[in-house]
């Protein structure tokens, strides 16, 4: 039950800005300890940037800056990017990615809460189809020491064989295409498996977990789209594992490596881009699980969720006009 008080105190966008990323500290963390402590120079090149670009914007614009870079939207962005990209990118990536997310995707429509599409995501899409190669160059969690990392990141020679591995799910995908290769085969095979995921990578899924509760906990996001995603996600893994075990990884497999949890509670939930209705916002998240899961099985890319934001982002005008509850008063009637 809601318990009083029941008239509140609307949340200010630096309120929520702040909830959210404290809430992906638990996630950062394990990124540090278990993958690449890097991704935290990563993090302050990126802030840096989206605070520089959006004061330039806003004063081309001759809007306030003061008010806009106080109120930590721009942060949220360049955070949410880091922790999308590979964390031994170059730097001059990790800045042209965040300069398509504050420029031109947030700022050319209108800027904060005019976006139709989800930053990140466009920035995320832009740079595997221009830097396919880098965007590729996960390192092995945890094998590579702060300074080789550092290097990497500020431009050092990249021994590719020698610092690079495949993720989970591009392991998963490359195993199962060699000739009579199973699923408990290429698990037994490779290193880059851990328990039920990504070796490491399910220290991070918990993390950004445990960061969603804190966002339920505080009323920032509703459990529609998590929850949503999440069960979509376990139920269409679960009917092709199911059907032909040895071909198709199980659901746990897809909710603990990649970046499903922190799509599901960071990136499908963004209010701007994503549906606004209570229905909507289940179909809207569903979908996203659906299509990232058909991209990850049978698509190009081991990691779907940015291209599925993306196509999902498209169906919402569709999606909230279809799905507005019916006025008060009026029997079948929609606004």
């Amino acid at each position: 039950m809601i318990h009083s008080p029941y008239i509140r105190k609307p949340a200010s966008v630096q309120s929520v800005m702040l909830a959210v990323l404290l809430a992906l500290l638990p996630g950062v963390t394990a990124y540090v300890v278990q993958v690449a402590s890097v991704v935290v120079v990563n993090l302050l090149i990126a802030t840096v940037t989206a605070l520089a670009a959006e004061a330039l914007i806003l004063m081309l614009r001759k809007r306030p800056v003061a008010p806009a870079l106080s109120d930590l939207s721009a942060v949220v962005t360049a955070w949410l990017v880091v922790l999308c990209f590979p964390p031994i990118l170059p730097w001059w990536v990790t800045v042209l990615g965040v300069l398509i997310a504050i420029v031109a995707v947030k700022h050319l429509y209108g800027g904060l809460g005019q976006n139709p599409f989800n930053p990140a995501m466009v920035a995320y899409c832009a740079m595997i189809v221009a830097f396919p190669s880098l965007m590729s160059q996960w390192p092995p969690a945890g094998q590579i020491d702060f300074q080789t990392q550092l290097d990497l990141v500020l431009g050092g020679a990249r021994q590719l064989d020698a610092i690079t591995g495949a993720t989970a799910l591009d392991a998963m995908r490359t195993g199962l295409r060699t000739s009579g290769a199973s699923v408990e085969s290429v698990l037994q095979q490779s290193g880059t498996f851990g328990a039920v995921g990504g070796r490491g990578w399910e220290w991070l899924a918990l993390g950004y977990f445990a960061g969603g509760l804190f966002l339920l906990a505080r009323r920032i996001i509703t459990w529609h789209m998590p929850v949503a995603f999440i069960a979509t996600l376990a139920v269409v893994s679960g009917i092709f594992w199911l059907a032909e075990p040895a071909r198709f990884a199980p659901p746990l497999f897809h909710l603990a490596s990649g970046g499903a949890m922190l799509a599901a509670f960071f990136i499908v939930t963004d209010p701007v881009s994503g549906a606004t209705t209570p229905r909507g916002k289940l179909i809207f998240a569903a979908g996203i699980a659906v299509i990232a899961y058909l991209i990850r099985v049978f698509g190009a890319f081991p990691e779907g969720i940015a291209f599925a934001v993306l196509l999902m982002n498209l169906c919402v005008p569709l999606i909230d006009m279809k799905t507005q509850p019916v006025v008060f008063g009026h029997r079948g009637s929609r606004p």
